[in-house]
């Protein structure tokens, strides 16, 4: 699709964040204002939760190639005492350098991410919607239409695809259902009349006939493996009555 989607290929972490955030360029508190820069707008779009308050520390910082700071940092004061210690509760990046926010990501006072948010296409509406469970990636709804309303969902179990459904005539309803295994695409449900039920399942006979022939070369690497150990055990017993018998005729 576009930058975005390219850094993010590679699983969980999935998504470009992590590396647009991790530039070494300088930290500065967000008291002390920032400069004017050509070009820039003076609202970048943040959506974490910090102005006006107390309890928020804030850090910008520039990402590789960046001519001015593009990524934020928004911390959480929690404790008290000797406990007191700060947390990363939001993270904000401009990922094109527009000087707009474009990728959002808020985390949990453990560090764990809970969701993002993203611009993917830069056009100042979010289009992408990523929900976490345990720090992995649990549902991502994706707006492919411009209506500013999910269209496609997808539903994720130890970080695999498990299953997918489409609103492809963007009436409200989903109307196409992807069920998957282990990130493979089983079958695909869909509803012709558009009364929210499926009519008719089709079947990914490719996928399908990879499954038999792995589950096949799986079946036949066992037989191999068993009857490798039954051959190891019959050698074992005829050296032993070979043995055996050569203690018998000395013993004669």
């Amino acid at each position: 699709m576009n930058a975005y989607w390219l850094l993010g290929a590679a699983g969980a972490a999935v998504f470009g964040l992590a590396a647009a955030c991790g530039g070494s360029g300088s930290n500065r508190d967000a008291k002390t204002p920032l400069k004017e820069v050509a070009g820039v707008p003076s609202d970048d779009r943040s959506r974490c939760d910090y102005k006006g308050r107390a309890d928020r520390e804030v850090a910008e910082s520039s990402g590789p190639t960046a001519t001015y700071p593009n990524v934020r940092r928004v911390f959480g004061i929690v404790g008290e005492g000797e406990d007191r210690r700060r947390v990363l509760l939001c993270r904000e990046v401009d990922s094109n350098f527009d000087g707009a926010k474009d990728i959002v990501r808020t985390f949990n006072d453990r560090g764990e991410p809970l969701n993002e948010l993203a611009d993917s296409n830069y056009d100042g509406k979010i289009d992408t919607w990523i929900s976490f469970a345990r720090g992995r990636v649990s549902k991502m709804q994706l707006d492919n239409s411009g209506r500013g309303q999910p269209d496609e969902t997808r539903f994720y179990v130890s970080a695999k695809l498990s299953r997918a459904q489409r609103d492809t005539n963007h009436d409200g309803k989903a109307d196409v259902w992807e069920i998957y295994d282990d990130g493979s695409l089983q079958r695909v449900g869909v509803d012709l009349d558009f009364d929210g039920h499926v009519d008719r399942w089709d079947r990914d006979e490719i996928a399908l006939r990879q499954i038999a022939e792995k589950e096949r070369q799986d079946l036949e690497a066992e037989q191999r493996r068993q009857n490798e150990q039954k051959g190891t055990e019959t050698d074992g017993a005829v050296d032993a009555g070979a043995t055996d018998a050569r203690v018998s005729v000395r013993k004669r």
